[in-house]
């Protein structure tokens, strides 16, 4: 029997699909009994739950009906990591990096201004995991993240922090796609981290121009390798 979290899994991952479209009606409560055997009581919180993230929409004597992409909130946590799941294809690439083209290039320029040493404590360590991945795609991938989590805590502007948390996982997804491009061609996975280092190093030294250029070089650089990723899919 499916529980509360999976059923919303399940029907939001239907509706980003595309597989139910907006308009079309979600299953009747008989229907959702049917499929998934629970309660009308957890199905009622299932369509709530969808509801709050803009993703369908009850109406007297018609029914609950998938609403428009453009009312979806796509940065729920839960959404974006439906949408990850999916996977990557060329047009939500494109969307990660332009939010993280007009976010994360800001995020370093105040890091750069406001990090304490327990920043760049933070930094230098994600670094390190970063160059002692080895071979391993995960690590490498997760250590990136943490050293963009970093940045954004150390820019002191608490927007910027939980928007790094709340695109984490779609986040980590494009990191990885990244890693595979790059551990394809050895050569890159040292200009990778440089490029990274040359990041923390300008947040470092305080050069807010110096920080956002770099993070800027690093965003342009990850689209690169992770579009070659889907274009050799």
């Amino acid at each position: 029997m499916a529980g509360h979290t999976q059923i919303v899994a399940i029907l939001g991952s239907e509706i980003l699909s595309g597989t139910r479209q907006p308009g079309s009606r979600q299953p009747s409560p008989e229907e959702m009994f049917s499929t998934f055997g629970v309660s009308r009581v957890v199905l009622r919180e299932v369509t709530r739950t969808l509801a709050a993230k803009g993703m369908v929409k009850s109406k007297t004597k018609v029914g609950t009906l998938v609403q428009p992409s453009g009312n979806w909130n796509w940065l729920d946590p839960e959404v974006l990591t439906w949408r990850s799941n999916l996977g990557l294809d060329q047009g939500f690439l494109d969307h990660i990096t332009q939010l993280r083209m007009a976010v994360e290039p800001a995020a370093a320029a105040q890091a750069a201004r406001n990090r304490s040493e327990h920043d760049l404590a933070a930094m230098r360590g994600a670094l390190k995991g970063m160059r002692t991945a080895g071979g391993d795609h995960d690590v490498y991938a997760q250590a990136d993240l943490e050293f963009h989590v970093a940045i954004g805590a150390a820019s002191g502007n608490p927007l910027f922090r939980s928007l790094t948390t709340s695109t984490r996982v779609a986040l980590f997804k494009f990191l990885r796609a990244v890693v595979e491009s790059v551990y394809s061609e050895e050569h890159t996975l040292t200009i990778s981290h440089a490029k990274h280092a040359k990041v923390f190093e300008a947040i470092a030294a305080q050069d807010e121009d110096g920080a956002r250029a770099a993070m800027i070089a690093i965003l342009e650089h990850g689209h690169i390798h992770a579009t070659s990723q889907i274009v050799g899919a």
